[in-house]
């Protein structure tokens, strides 16, 4: 398998995750998306919809959005399972998981952020403070629903999409100097994962094309 990802890409990362956690081997294609190399003809080729991740599967199938090509491996590698056996468990880790992927995520992605900038010419301390905003609603909402928690993991003692989501958004919120104080479980959840070698793995300081 190929996966074409940018390294601090939340959604790249997210895709990483599942493939360490699963173990299964990928060839990691840089995209620089800062760099606008996304727009450039030869990604064009790869995807219409200009973004990352994608992820080429040994028989050259392109698939694309991270959710999407992580239900996929799911269901073609089954094993370590990334959503529960019982359907009500499967419906609580898609909502956790599309806190992060619905709510939060498109809200603060690459582009949005360039927008805020260029055209509506939002200043750095705007931008950030949009940021923030969406990042801590998001994550208030997502301690919320831990409040059912049961387990080490946000669903349980095995990690899930919901933690796959989780993690990046905590490392971007951080990168952002966002205020994650009073998200107790949440934070408990976020540092049981990262003592996992698979999360360790895919983080963005592991990935070839991290910039120092």
């Amino acid at each position: 398998m190929k996966l074409y990802n940018y390294f601090r890409s939340s959604a790249s990362f997210r895709v990483r995750i599942a493939l360490h956690l699963k173990g299964l081997a990928y060839d990691y294609l840089p995209i620089h998306l800062a760099k606008g190399e996304q727009r450039q003809p030869a990604f064009a080729a790869v995807t219409a919809e200009g973004l990352v991740p994608v992820l080429q599967t040994d028989d050259e199938h392109r698939l694309t959005q991270s959710m999407a090509i992580i239900e996929y491996l799911d269901e073609t590698h089954p094993q370590p399972p990334l959503l529960p056996a019982d359907a009500l468990g499967r419906a609580r880790v898609r909502a956790l998981a599309q806190i992060v992927a619905c709510e939060i995520h498109p809200l603060n992605n690459l582009r949005v952020l360039k927008y805020l900038v260029h055209d509506l010419k939002a200043s750095e301390d705007a931008k950030n403070a949009w940021y923030r905003h969406w990042v801590r609603l998001g994550l208030q909402a997502y301690e919320g629903q831990l409040a059912t928690q049961t387990g080490r993991y946000s669903h349980g003692d095995t990690p899930t999409l919901a933690d796959c989501c989780l993690v990046p958004q905590i490392f971007n919120a951080r990168r952002f100097d966002c205020d994650l104080s009073g998200l107790p479980r949440t934070m408990a959840v976020f540092d049981a994962c990262m003592q996992l070698q698979a999360f360790q793995n895919a983080q963005p300081s592991a990935c070839p094309d991290a910039e120092a």
